[in-house]
């Protein structure tokens, strides 16, 4: 039962989401969870009711967009970078001890090398729109935990970016060397043209007309999608440069005003972003995988807040700060859907190990979602003592 139309499916997404949502908190469940179980059921693989998943998905992304320009808000360049130094290490060592676990477990579940790789690969990840949803703004702003967990995910999402290239170049043929060295050499050029620009366009722009607020919300919606765009043809990724937009204005005094302003429109679009998640999902695929699924979604929840824990407290990190940040980042990263995706239409994977990236992932967001919002501070808590803004 397909239909077409923005409108219609904007309609469909938020009453339905309304609906879940009001089910979800009645019965004290996260309500993320409720997002992407919507999905699931109104998408193409549930009853169709929104079946262009294509416009969903891209909405969605756009949400993640705003999500790291408003984390670029509140990130200090120097405090930034002092935290990426002492966290470097650790993500690469966590990342390589998860993907062996995964490619560990694909070729113990039958699946072939090529295909056990990128499985082991895409599931390495920690989700970076989970980390900083669930993190409290107080946290985000103010605290050590807030920078670590920051500097993790930022060095992961690099990580991820470079694993893209490679796939997208496989086919064409392209260097190894060029391919996963370009956006070594991009990155910083990005982050010099922001700051010029900022520095010499943006900051006179906003001092002469602060006082129009339109104006402002304007030039900060602009400013975010140009420089993602901008990052894009540089071989990085849309989330990177939006990250990159908001540190170079972080020092303005008129951060934190940009921040407040955009907080609803990013809602809007995390909300498709979560849908376009449960949406995704082919549940008639699911049979064939459901054992190496679930096997892997266990192994990965289990073994990511200990690996965290312990290689944390290897660069001093308090033991309570270790497990705080390892249950944060226990789930698979929305990245993974990504490298399946492309993955699959380069010819480097094949459908059933696509599927069970797909359903590895969404397991790992639903009950680490769960774990987060029931233990641990976060603006949606359910419990009163625990939530935090």
């Amino acid at each position: 039962m397909e239909h077409e139309g923005i409108t219609f499916t904007f309609a469909a997404i938020f009453l339905g989401a309304a609906v879940f949502a009001s089910v979800a908190l009645y019965t004290r469940q996260p309500i993320i969870i409720a997002y992407i179980v919507l999905g699931a059921a109104l998408g193409p693989f549930g009853i169709g009711v929104v079946g262009n998943t294509d416009l969903v998905s891209d909405a969605g992304h756009v949400g993640i967009i705003f999500l790291l320009f408003l984390l670029g808000l509140d990130m200090q360049p120097k405090a930034l970078l002092n935290s990426m130094k002492s966290s470097s290490w650790v993500a690469l060592a966590s990342s390589a001890v998860y993907a062996s676990a995964g490619y560990g477990l694909a070729t113990l579940f039958g699946f072939g090398t090529k295909d056990a790789l990128v499985v082991g690969a895409a599931l390495m990840f920690s989700s970076t729109i989970i980390g900083i949803k669930l993190l409290p703004t107080t946290v985000l702003h103010h605290k050590h935990l807030g920078e670590v967990l920051v500097a993790l995910l930022l060095f992961q999402d690099l990580l991820a970016i470079i694993l893209l290239v490679v796939l997208q170049d496989a086919e064409a043929g392209a260097s190894l060397i060029w391919t996963v060295g370009r956006p070594l050499l991009t990155l910083p050029l990005l982050a010099a043209g922001c700051w010029a620009t900022v520095r010499f366009g943006l900051i006179p722009l906003i001092t002469r007309f602060d006082r129009y607020h339109e104006y402002i919300f304007l030039l900060s919606v602009g400013w975010c999608l140009g420089v993602a765009e901008v990052a894009v043809l540089m071989g990085l990724s849309a989330e990177v440069g939006a990250f990159m937009a908001g540190v170079a204005v972080a020092t303005s005094p008129i951060a934190q005003y940009i921040a407040v302003s955009l907080k609803p429109l990013r809602d809007f679009f995390l909300v498709i972003f979560f849908f376009s998640v449960g949406a995704q999902f082919d549940l008639s695929a699911l049979p064939n995988v459901a054992l190496a699924a679930a096997t892997l979604a266990v192994a990965l929840l289990c073994l990511k807040p200990v690996v965290y824990h312990l290689l944390l407290r290897g660069v001093s990190e308090t033991p309570k700060l270790a497990w705080n940040l390892g249950f944060r980042l226990g789930q698979c990263s929305e990245f993974a859907l990504l490298i399946g995706v492309v993955a699959l239409e380069a010819g480097q994977l094949t459908p059933a190990a696509n599927t069970l990236i797909q359903a590895t992932t969404i397991l790992t967001l639903l009950v680490s979602s769960y774990v987060v919002v029931t233990r641990f501070p976060t603006p949606i808590a359910i419990s009163d003592a625990l939530r935090r803004d």
